[in-house]
């Protein structure tokens, strides 16, 4: 239980790494750069668009339900109401452009498509009803001193950014990986494979008390939800683990209790959980996928379960190698560089907790003489700028998560060869580690080509999903150990690779 939680939450923060970065950083704009005035602005505040601007907003910024907590820390600090705060906190970890995309090669992109726009409809709704019974949530925005321009402005964003990852924000982010590790601590290996089936009128229900607990970045949602439409699961069970899954965590209840109180943070959640399992029921039936054959489990869930069985002989030791081989070294990276900046902010409060650092930024300066091009960028403007710079390293980053076809092609020739070798020697954990990897890239080359095509044929998609389906059969055999069925389907995935690869490549030439 002890190496469950552990290597869950472990595995949670270095997937959620990349985004709380952007929180942080996010944050710090909106205090230095924009200012809590301009912030307000930003949002709408007071005008009746605020809600819809707080979800286009969420939409657009590269956060997670964790990055999230230090940009609504800082929206409660600039006055604005509580209903708009929980509309973003809700809608910035549901989708970003590369959740989005990702979730397109589904089988159903209507569904994603249809799940963005109920996501509209939650956040509104929540947020309108929210605000009608608690009208006073917003508190005086706080006292501002605005820093000159220049290098004061940029090391100001720089030290709040580290004095933040070190302080509560890091705690309320600490909490929300909590559930995940509780989770693996607590659930036997394997235990949810059947629990959300089609034909299971809960699993709506039953998967909203999973979700709470559970942190899950955009991708990693979009990708359950791509095993559940692929097994023709159930669809209001995918839906609320998109809103609830991806959209709040411990964290996030945590501090709203804190900020709100009790109160008002349950009548949030009991009219979160309601518009949530309401729309789950509506949108169940005529979403669901009609070209694709139920099946009676799904592997999906797997990664909140235990992660090793009751049958490995030394936990440790599986531990330490099923990290090794789950996490690839580049994924370290952004783990280290927040912990580098966590370091730097317990050294600012070990140093300097009075902020002597910041009254002597914040002093202000004699205008010198400026040169032809030495222009002095406003401070809302540049605090625009950022954030459109932040949505533009997004869109940029779709281009590297997706490369082209023909590299996807090249980046599977390890996956197919580890899937089919494993498969052939029969080792079903072997096969299923390469099977999801390859699965993976199929999805990456759709998207890829769309990026650069601006479209994908349906019969694109189908060279792609037969591969797929296969995979999904030879999984299976392996499980069953049917060695004759196994070596047939090595040769069949091995031909739809090959017309695969001509579809794509052909397209390209």
């Amino acid at each position: 239980m002890i190496h469950g939680f552990v290597f869950r939450s472990l595995i949670s923060l270095l997937e959620a790494s990349p985004f709380i970065l952007a929180g942080f950083f996010t944050a710090a704009i909106f205090r230095r750069f924009c200012g809590y005035e301009n912030t307000r602005r930003l949002f709408g505040e007071g005008t009746r668009w605020a809600l819809f601007r707080a979800w286009i907003l969420g939409m657009l910024l590269p956060v997670c339900s964790l990055g999230v907590i230090p940009i609504v820390r800082e929206m409660r600090k600039a006055g604005i109401r509580g209903g708009t705060i929980l509309a973003f906190a809700m809608s910035g970890p549901l989708f970003n452009p590369l959740s989005l995309l990702y979730g397109l090669t589904l089988s159903e992109p209507f569904a994603i498509l249809s799940f963005a726009m109920c996501s509209l409809i939650i956040v509104t709704l929540a947020g309108i009803i929210w605000d009608w019974i608690f009208p006073d949530s917003a508190t005086p925005c706080e006292q501002e001193v605005s820093v000159s321009y220049g290098y004061r402005r940029m090391l100001a964003m720089l030290i709040m950014t580290a004095r933040d990852s070190a302080g509560t924000s890091m705690a309320w982010i600490l909490l929300g990986i909590t559930g995940v590790g509780l989770l693996g601590a607590v659930l036997p290996a394997n235990s949810l494979q059947h629990a959300f089936n089609a034909d299971n009128g809960s699993a709506p229900l039953l998967m909203a008390g999973l979700a709470i607990p559970v942190y899950a970045t955009p991708m990693l949602a979009m990708s359950q939800l791509g095993s559940m439409f692929q097994h023709a699961n159930s669809v209001g069970a995918a839906f609320v683990l998109l809103i609830l899954g991806a959209g709040i965590n411990l964290g996030v209840i945590g501090w709203t209790v804190f900020s709100f109180g009790l109160r008002r943070a349950t009548v949030w959640l009991l009219l979160l959980l309601s518009i949530v399992l309401g729309l789950a029921y509506t949108v169940d039936k005529p979403l669901f996928p009609k070209d694709v054959e139920p099946a009676d489990h799904t592997h999906a869930f797997d990664i909140y379960c235990r992660p090793f069985a009751d049958t490995e002989g030394n936990p440790t030791a599986a531990f330490v190698a099923k990290l090794e081989r789950d996490v690839a070294d580049w994924q370290w990276r952004p783990l280290i560089l927040l912990g580098m900046l966590m370091t730097a902010g317990l050294t600012l409060k070990a140093c300097d907790r009075q902020g002597r650092i910041e009254r002597w930024l914040e002093q202000p300066v004699e205008s010198a003489s400026h040169g032809r091009f030495d222009a002095v960028i406003p401070v809302p403007v540049l605090g625009l700028l950022a954030l459109a710079g932040l949505f533009v390293l997004s869109l940029t980053g779709c281009f590297a998560y997706y490369p082209a076809p023909a590299d996807s092609l090249e980046a599977m020739a390890d996956t197919r060869i580890g899937a089919l070798s494993a498969a052939l020697t029969m080792d079903h954990a072997e096969t299923k580690y390469w099977s999801e990897r390859y699965d993976d890239w199929t999805r990456k080359l759709e998207v890829g080509a769309w990026l650069r095509q601006g479209s994908l044929s349906e019969y694109h998609r189908w060279k792609t999903r037969i591969l797929r389906e296969q995979l999904e059969a030879l999984e299976h055999e392996v499980e069953d150990g049917d060695r004759e069925a196994v070596v047939k389907l090595v040769g069949a995935i091995s031909r739809s690779h090959r017309r695969m690869s001509r579809a794509y490549t052909e397209e390209v030439e």
